[in-house]
């Protein structure tokens, strides 16, 4: 059995008290969390941690949160929630395209906070998307995922997918640390390819389409593995 890996999660915010009140219920939503309270320190704690996540406040002191995202967007597609004092600043952070995926008005409710994450991680990150470097081919061992083309190859021999197959793996792929319930796998595939389903056993025979075509074993499996009880997520080929 794979343990499930925990999300990591990076705070950001010059108020304590409300940096305590995020990372209790980050971490009691099984993240593990890491916090700052200035920017360069941020942007310093997120490339040693690769986090998932960044919950980042607008008006940090010195770099303030506009430049921190910009910097952040350089190096890693984590999803970024941002916490803005006034209403009419969400406008201008749109505007100038900062790269965050989501923002929030501050006073807030921790569990609409929350409810807001657990939103944005259904998101399956797309190739690119928000980011300065090049995110065209995703390889794990032998496995490559040629997004651009729409392939995926092992060594140098084509694997023919269906869309959904191709999906699934796209979806696994764009967040390869994080672990996908099969919930999560029929939003982020089923509604984009075939319409709304409901049935999370398709999930498991579709994976199993996959790992047929890929090669892998479930009883040894180098590409997707299944974590019990939770759903799956890539492995490292």
């Amino acid at each position: 059995m794979v343990p499930p890996i925990k999300l990591q999660a990076l705070v950001v915010d010059d108020e304590p008290s409300l940096v305590r009140v995020v990372e209790g219920y980050l971490v009691q939503d099984g993240f593990e969390v890491r916090t700052a309270g200035d920017g360069e320190t941020a942007l310093s704690l997120a490339r040693d941690s690769e986090p998932d996540l960044v919950v980042l406040d607008l008006g940090l002191p010195g770099m303030d949160g506009t430049e921190v995202c910009r910097e952040l967007r350089t190096f890693s597609r984590c999803y970024v929630l941002m916490l803005t004092a006034r209403a009419d600043e969400v406008d201008m952070l749109v505007g100038l395209g900062v790269g965050a995926d989501d923002y929030m008005t501050k006073p807030f409710s921790p569990r609409t906070l929350m409810a807001r994450i657990h939103t944005l991680l259904r998101r399956p990150r797309t190739a690119g998307s928000h980011i300065g470097q090049d995110d065209d081919e995703r390889s794990f061992g032998d496995l490559v995922l040629d997004t651009p083309a729409h392939e995926v190859r092992i060594g140098h021999s084509l694997i023919p997918l269906t869309p959904i197959e191709y999906n699934l793996l796209e979806t696994l792929s764009s967040r390869p640390r994080m672990v996908f319930t099969r919930q999560q796998l029929l939003e982020a595939v089923w509604e984009a390819t075939a319409g709304v389903a409901s049935d999370e056993h398709l999930v498991d025979i579709h994976i199993g389409h996959l790992r047929r075509k890929l090669g892998d074993d479930a009883k040894a499996a180098r590409y997707i593995l299944t974590v019990r009880g939770v759903g799956f997520r890539m492995g490292p080929g």
